[in-house]
């Protein structure tokens, strides 16, 4: 299935098209077909169908070109690990990193703590949650912000 006008017209015969011929040397053009298609949809019916074609490629090669047609395209299959979970997960895990940041930061300038720059940059830096909770409870007790990382290596900000 090649024509955008019949994937518009039949999205699940276009769909188990892109599954059954992601073997096949004709993939890539089925694939891009099936995409194009498939955008002229309403977003939520768009994103469902993205969905559907790549958790049916399962482990295919086409599977990564699939991937890369729809970037820009959220999860409607929890667990399947399709790029929209990751990148949900993802953007929820930085979010939560920020704002323990926000709160790390708060509870220091609240106490009348001076922050410098670098001190500031570690904790903004940091993506790991534990390392951010256990540097939350430390922002309550201690006497100045480099106080923060006592025990602790000089870097890694990407913690």
């Amino acid at each position: 299935m090649t024509d955008e006008a019949t994937v518009v017209q039949q999205p699940a015969l276009a769909a188990l098209s892109a599954i059954v011929h992601s073997q096949s040397r004709r993939a890539a053009a089925i694939l891009e077909a099936v995409a194009r298609g498939l955008v002229s949809f309403e977003p939520d019916v768009t994103k469902s169908w993205f969905e559907v074609v790549e958790v049916g490629l399962e482990s295919t090669p086409a599977r990564e070109n699939w991937r890369k047609l729809m970037q820009n395209v959220v999860t409607h299959f929890p667990g399947h690990g399709t790029l929209f979970e990751e990148k949900y997960l993802e953007g929820k895990s930085e979010g939560k990193a920020e704002g323990k940041s926000e709160a790390i930061l708060r509870a220091l300038k609240v106490r009348g703590l001076t922050v410098p720059d670098d001190v500031r940059e570690r904790i903004t830096g940091c993506t790991d949650l534990d390392t951010l909770a256990t540097w939350f409870d430390r922002s309550l007790t201690v006497s100045e912000a480099e106080g923060l990382f006592a025990g602790e290596a000089e870097e890694p900000t990407a913690s």
